[in-house]
């Protein structure tokens, strides 16, 4: 994300009140089934569920360093490490950067790792390089290979900081301890930040921040909420380039930050042939800027899917026996980040949505269990969600 809108995220999770909400659609009542499957993460930014109806989560560390961690959580809320020791520290606005964004593919899980320690904060609106970051994978996305067998068994691995460095040099690193056994690849390496001078600042720098991901073929796309654009990385070569930058709008509310608001991508899917990318918008979020995006993933031309928003942060497809829906979840409700976090439900792009649930608290990510029909939330709290959809 821009350098200050994780921050506030994180900051304002807090102060954030849960509220129980009535929903509504097509004219009937109903209130949506909210309850905690498990509590106690290190600030996880992603979720997705495997192939044995286990939930991956992706937690983003502690003020420790590279304290970024993989959990296995099944549905009855136990969690169990898969992975610890990923890439993490302290970023320019200290709080905690490392793991975000995950996507699970066969017995493959893709990570994306976020900015870490890798730029430095300077005065108000200033940023330069660190020259010496914590880990050389910051801003990446790996591979984790791992079997059914594992993923039922293991009580966890840990990544060495030696292993971090056989991954920035291409090699695969294989993690074992007799029984479980994990294989771990760098698929792409982003640059952390591009040159950003301005008088009198030539060491100005823009910082990367990519925060979720969706795999589609041999295809990879990222957004990056520091660089407000969406990469493509070809998995089978690891080559990268940018495919889309979403422009900044007019800051609506006059007097409060400048001139213009940044488009900040947070999640992303893929419905239909085309991406759905969530913009949360940055300081001030204003209320109702926020906006889906559907992205052409060949040309990169992109237009607004779902508008009307405030600080969306995941969206999703629900295919039914004869419709098609899509789930947004807002990280807040109100101005300034304020209010609870919502789920809504979509019949139409175009239409107002249904309230699903108004039950949560700094929400960051979700996964749609299609057997149940279960959404899974994460919240930077550290609690996952269990919302069950009417």
């Amino acid at each position: 994300m821009n350098r200050h809108a994780l921050h506030l995220l994180v900051s304002v999770c807090l102060s954030l009140a849960l509220v129980v909400s009535a929903m509504s659609f097509t004219g009937a009542q109903a209130t949506a089934q909210c309850s905690e499957l498990t509590s106690g993460l290190n600030i996880p930014l992603g979720i997705t569920q495997s192939n044995q109806d286990n939930l991956i989560v992706a937690e983003t560390g502690t003020d420790a360093l590279h304290s970024g961690r993989i959990s296995i959580v099944d549905l009855s809320g136990n969690r169990r490490t898969l992975l610890e020791g990923l890439p993490s520290a302290i970023n320019d606005v200290g709080e905690p950067s490392g793991p975000a964004g995950v996507f699970m593919r066969g017995r493959t899980l893709y990570v994306v790792i976020g900015i870490g320690d890798s730029i430095l904060p300077g005065p108000p609106g200033v940023a330069f390089a660190n020259p010496t970051p914590s880990s050389p994978i910051f801003s990446s996305v790996l591979a984790i290979h791992f079997s059914a067998g594992v993923e039922k068994n293991t009580d966890g691995l840990t990544l060495a900081f030696a292993d971090q460095l056989a991954l920035a040099s291409g090699q695969k690193v294989t993690l074992s301890d007799g029984s479980d056994k994990i294989t771990i690849e760098l698929i792409a390496n982003f640059p952390n930040f591009t040159p950003n001078p301005f008088p009198p600042v030539p060491g100005n720098v823009r910082g990367s921040n990519p925060f979720d991901l969706v795999v589609v073929g041999n295809q990879i796309y990222v957004t990056d909420g520091g660089q407000n654009s969406v990469h493509e990385v070809d998995i089978p070569s690891g080559t990268f380039s940018t495919l889309v930058v979403f422009p900044n709008i007019t800051n609506p509310i006059p007097g409060v930050g400048g001139p213009f608001v940044e488009a900040v991508p947070t999640g992303i899917a893929y419905a239909d042939g085309q991406l759905l990318v969530a913009l949360l918008r940055g300081f001030p979020f204003p209320t109702g800027a926020s906006v889906v995006e559907q992205v052409d993933p060949v040309t990169g031309s992109h237009g607004t899917f779902i508008s009307g928003r405030t600080a969306a942060i995941d969206v999703l497809q629900m295919k039914e026996v004869s419709d098609v829906e899509h789930l947004v979840l807002q990280f807040a409700s109100g101005s300034f980040l304020s209010g609870p976090g919502l789920l809504l439900r979509f019949e139409t792009p175009g239409d107002p949505p249904a309230t699903i649930a108004g039950c949560l608290s700094a929400p960051s990510s979700m996964a749609l269990d299609e057997k149940s029909g279960t959404v899974y939330v994460t919240e930077l709290t550290g609690r996952i969600i269990a919302i069950s959809i009417p």
